[in-house]
């Protein structure tokens, strides 16, 4: 091979990376997650290919409305240190692509669902896709600091719309799944917003501690954190699921809130990054113990 055909490959290999990055594959990671979880645990059956296009569809949904938000976020993804090096602000890609690029997935997403898996379930990840652009990024986040809360509902679709993959409609225990995730993503990002609230300060955007300041912050993230675990054992409550499920997270949720208390009732910025990291742990092993519930205890 030529130095010219390798530099010519090389860059053709970075330009694919760099549309991946704009996916955000680590949210990505914990979208595609929790809907399989959904899916799996939603009444009745559906076939492989069926699920398999319900979940790439959830995943090609998740990486458009990751990318229209870069497109949208790049003025302050540029200010902000965690955020300078993802492939717009950095100028690997340029912003009309990137749109473009998002747009077409997310159509393309919505279409084939409707088509493949059924109606109601592309209905749902049509709405997932517009709450995240329209109401979070676009209007929520520069603007109060309540864009976490509120926003955090998009992120909070993906087990619905694995759920009605499989049965056509959301019921009760669907929307039960919705709220663990909504409640958990106050405390999560607030967490992370802690240790990088210098960044959101100089971005202009109006994070909690930003706005209100460090201690009303952590106030919150301990209040968000004892609702989420309340919310976290309706399941078994409600008989939705068993006691191992219960059993999990009611350990999970207890060290969730000693996390919160270790942040609460310190100065540094050691509790927030472990909490941050934590909570990214808690809602794995939380959505994973109830597949095993359902699965080997049921």
């Amino acid at each position: 091979m030529s130095a010219t055909t390798y530099a010519h490959t090389k860059t053709q290999e970075s330009h694919a990376r760099d549309y991946w990055e704009l996916l955000k594959p680590r949210v990505m990671t914990l979208v595609v997650f929790t809907a399989i979880v959904g899916l799996l645990l939603a009444p009745g059956q559906v076939n492989p290919i069926t699920a398999f296009s319900a979940i790439l569809c959830i995943a090609v949904g998740s990486g458009a409305a990751g990318a229209i938000n870069m497109w949208f976020d790049r003025d302050i993804d540029a200010v902000m240190s965690r955020t300078q090096s993802r492939p717009i602000p950095s100028g690997r890609v340029n912003p009309d692509a990137a749109l473009g690029f998002g747009i077409t997935l997310a159509l393309g997403s919505v279409l084939i669902m409707a088509v493949t898996v059924n109606i109601p379930s592309a209905f749902y990840l049509l709405g997932a896709i517009l709450f995240y652009v329209l109401v979070y990024t676009i209007w929520l986040k520069r603007r109060t600091p309540q864009n976490i809360v509120i926003g955090g509902a998009a992120g909070a679709f993906p087990p619905v719309i694995g759920w009605v993959a499989v049965t056509g409609q959301a019921t009760w225990e669907a929307w039960l799944l919705f709220a663990i995730i909504f409640f958990w993503t106050p405390p999560h990002f607030w967490a992370l917003s802690l240790y990088k609230s210098d960044d959101y300060e100089k971005a202009k955007v109006p994070m909690l501690p930003v706005v209100s300041g460090i201690q009303t912050t952590k106030n919150q993230i301990i209040l968000y954190t004892l609702v989420l675990v309340g919310v976290s054992l309706l399941p078994t409550y409600l008989g939705f699921l068993g006691w191992f499920y219960g059993a999990s997270a009611t350990l999970l949720g207890g060290v969730f809130i000693y996390m919160s208390l270790w942040v609460r009732f310190t100065s540094i910025h050691k509790p927030a990054v472990q909490m941050f990291l934590y909570s990214i742990l808690y809602l794995f092993v939380l959505f994973l113990t109830m597949v095993i519930d359902q699965r080997v205890f049921s």
